[in-house]
């Protein structure tokens, strides 16, 4: 294809840009403009005694240990990455390790660049300093989230170096929790990427409808946080100050008649139900081998038969009612989880309290798609991986080629075989899918115009006389204080979850306010009808068929890592069912997105310099010269020697990144160009010398608040730029640096440009006849 023919004369021929200078001199020349005003900067040592120090050591150990890393030893999968001499004695690394992670969980809603840590560290730990943070920022342990300190995209200070300089690209099928975590931290390590969704949505599992009118946020997916100490959705949570509410324990039981359960009963069969799994865990462990072939649900009737307990109809019903909970928690029946290994997850449990987000876990959907490309409706049906790249292939024929690609998709798409991978997956991992078990739960939720129930507590649970329907409406989850309405929901777990997709959505909603009428009629209040309610279907769902892993019997906590495992460095895996220590939970899933963007960055390192066709995916090009001056000829903000441009069509959006443009002065001497010095010339010669005041500009990434807050400040130009490097902390690049990191951002000021135009033109017209 040829050029297409210029629109304009260029302004400027390349050897006359302006602002022709050495990058390396920016610092000085800005500190020379500044002055010596005092840093902020801490000093490098905390003057600590050494008893404050061993207390502050054991609390960021203790810290570290919360977020899963052991206190006195490294992770398995940390060693092979660290230098062999402080693999070799780690004593001194874990410390600075603990250090770090403990300095990051405790501000998460900015980055934590190496230079802060060695602040704190004594100089001779330097290099323990370099080893710790570039692991744990590798690793997706600190530096992550989704706060405007976080864009989708290199910080503006990173070096093109390693994948992102040899342009390297990467396809992620699935924008769930795994595909939208791993792809922003991508496109933070800089390489290119494209998410492909076969739903016309984002989230995958985790989905927030809008009932009521849309006021009331409804969780018809994953719903609950599980535990908030150390979970990185706590972390995202924070960043983008969003309140959680605490699910609080009190949570009573009713008989299918109304009545409520006694305490005294409900205690009791509470006990029984914890000493029935107690024995079942003695039973595995005197069987050995043979667990391997015994259901959990086998081996709990075998226990309860033994001890003859929860004989009468009223104790059998509770503990059916436990029974069923567990299951829920598990998504399968108790006749398929694995008596050897269904808890093998246990010891890796998040502590803390189970927590609701305000508004919906959509928030946090939404603020992990800022930014990612994502292509929706887009079913993936083929993806074919080789030692030249990968070509992956939608529903309609549209193929998209790149260097690796990640799939995402959950486990119940792996052993439906409605994709097809060339070649074929290994047999081991194979025979992982099918090993492996995928249940369902199922919800009926309803929004009503008042709360009928009541306010203090955020669950309830109801009995069933038939042990076969145990899991049927037998938890309601009120959202009351966290979604904007009068919102109850009615899980349906185990058996029951089969047949549900079978019961016609009317059926089920009379079944369901039946339930809660008994309950709440004896006690004269008046059930409402919702004025709307939905039925989920995940079972028959094309894009998931169910709702999450579970270990069956023939499987184990090992398949969990074989499903993890990547294909020759090519094609990658994530999601919930990839991750051992923290399967069926929505932090697993975002936990292995980021563990594989890790390993898609290392792989590709290892492929930058082989020889790779060029593919779909373009690459990040250098502007056009003149594009640079061009944008800023009419800037979209300009006061004092500050100019701002924003890629945002609404230029008013806080949050809306841009670039920033400051004008400078700069004194040069020139002698006339006839002018030749006499050697006896002892004395300069005024006339001889020309004085020329030549403006050059310095650059930075910024957002709309940054500007903001700069054009309100009340000090002069100088001020106002000392707080921009020191109390905003950014980053000023030269004409080359912009040019070259910024490309993508250039594009994107362009293009909200453009639209911008579009928006103002007039859309009445007035036709004459």
């Amino acid at each position: 294809m040829s050029p297409s023919p210029q629109r304009r004369p260029q302004r400027r021929a390349a050897s006359s840009r302006p602002a022709s200078y050495d990058e390396s001199l920016v610092d000085a020349a800005l500190q020379a403009y500044l002055g010596d005003a005092p840093s902020r900067r801490v000093r490098r040592l905390r003057r600590l005694s050494a008893e404050e120090r061993q207390r502050e050591t054991e609390t960021e150990a203790l810290i570290a240990l919360s977020l899963g890393f052991p206190i006195d030893e490294l992770l398995p999968e940390e060693r092979p990455l660290l230098p062999a001499h402080i693999a070799d004695a780690p004593n001194d690394y874990i410390v600075v390790r603990n250090h770090i992670l403990a300095s990051w969980r405790a501000d998460p809603g900015a980055p934590l660049p190496r230079a802060r840590i060695l602040e704190t560290v004594a100089a001779s730990y330097d290099h323990l300093v370099a080893a710790a943070h570039g692991f744990l920022a590798r690793e997706g342990h600190i530096n992550f989230g989704v706060s405007a300190a976080f864009p989708a995209a290199p910080p503006p200070d990173a070096a093109l170096q390693g994948p992102a300089a040899s342009g390297a690209s990467v396809i992620v099928v699935g924008a769930g929790l795994a595909g939208l975590a791993a792809a922003r931290q991508l496109l933070r390590f800089g390489l290119r990427v494209l998410v492909l969704e076969g739903r016309a949505r984002p989230g995958g599992r985790v989905y927030t409808s809008r009932l009521g009118g849309d006021k009331a946020a409804v969780e018809l997916g994953g719903s609950v946080i599980t535990g908030i100490h150390a979970n990185p959705l706590g972390v995202l949570a924070r960043q983008l100050s969003i309140p959680l509410h605490k699910v609080r324990d009190r949570c009573p039981l009713y008989y299918p008649d109304g009545r409520t359960v006694e305490t005294r009963l409900d205690r009791s069969i509470d006990l029984v139900f914890n000493t029935l799994l107690d024995h079942a865990t003695r039973l595995r462990e005197f069987l050995n081998e043979a667990a391997e072939r015994i259901s959990l649900g086998e081996g709990i009737e075998k226990i309860r038969r033994l001890y003859h307990v929860a004989r009468t109809d009223d104790e059998r019903m509770v503990l059916d009612w436990h029974l069923a909970n567990l299951e829920f928690s598990n998504a399968g029946c108790l006749s398929e989880l694995s008596l050897a290994h269904w808890d093998q997850d246990d010891p890796y449990e998040m502590g803390g309290d189970h927590c609701f987000l305000a508004g919906g876990n959509s928030r946090l959907i939404h603020a992990l798609c800022d930014g990612v490309p994502v292509l929706y409706e887009k079913t993936v049906k083929r993806i074919e991986h080789g030692a030249d790249g990968v070509s992956v292939t939608a529903e309609g024929g549209q193929v998209f080629q790149a260097d690796m690609v990640l799939c995402t998709v959950p486990l119940g798409v792996l052993k439906s075989g409605s994709i097809v991978f060339d070649p074929e997956l290994p047999e081991h991992k194979l025979g992982a899918v099918q090993r492996l078990g995928f249940g369902l739960l199922n919800k009926v939720a309803m929004v009503f115009r008042h709360i009928f129930w009541d306010e203090d507590i955020d669950t309830f649970g109801c009995l069933n006389k038939e042990s076969s329907k145990r899991g049927e409406y037998f938890l309601f989850y009120s959202y009351h204080t966290v979604s904007g309405g009068a919102v109850l929901i009615a899980l349906v777990a185990g058996e029951a979850a089969l047949e549900f997709e079978k019961v016609d959505p009317v059926v089920a909603l009379h079944r369901v306010l039946a339930i809660l009428r008994g309950i709440y009629g004896p006690k004269g209040v008046t059930v409402p009808d919702p004025i709307q309610s939905v039925c989920t279907r995940w079972g028959s769902d094309p894009f998931c068929w169910g709702s999450y892993s579970h270990i069956r019997v023939g499987s184990s906590g090992a398949d969990y890592d074989i499903l993890a495992e990547s294909v020759n460095d090519r094609l990658f895996f994530a999601g919930e069912a990839t991750i051992r220590a923290y399967p069926a939970t929505m932090h697993g899933a975002l936990l292995s997105g980021l563990r594989e963007a890790s390993k898609i960055h290392r792989a590709a390192e290892s492929i930058m310099n082989s020889d790779q066709k060029k593919y779909f995916l373009p690459k990040s090009l250098r502007p056009p010269n003149g594009a640079l001056e061009d944008l800023f000829s009419e800037p979209d903000l300009a006061f004092g020697i500050f100019s701002f441009v924003f890629s945002s069509v609404t230029l008013d959006d806080p949050e809306a990144p841009g670039l920033a443009r400051i004008s400078l002065d700069k004194i040069l001497l020139l002698q006339p160009k006839n002018h030749e010095p006499k050697e006896d010339e002892k004395v300069h010669d005024p006339a001889a010398e020309k004085i020329v005041l030549q403006t050059f500009h310095l650059y930075a990434t910024v957002f709309r608040e940054q500007a903001d807050r700069l054009q309100n400040s009340s000090n002069d130009d100088k001020g106002r730029l000392g707080l921009l490097c020191k109390d905003l902390g950014v980053k000023l690049m030269g004409y080359d640096s912009t040019c070259d990191v910024c490309s993508d951002m250039i594009s994107s000021i362009l293009s909200a440009r453009k639209a911008r135009k579009r928006l103002q033109r007039p859309k009445n017209f007035n036709i004459s006849h």
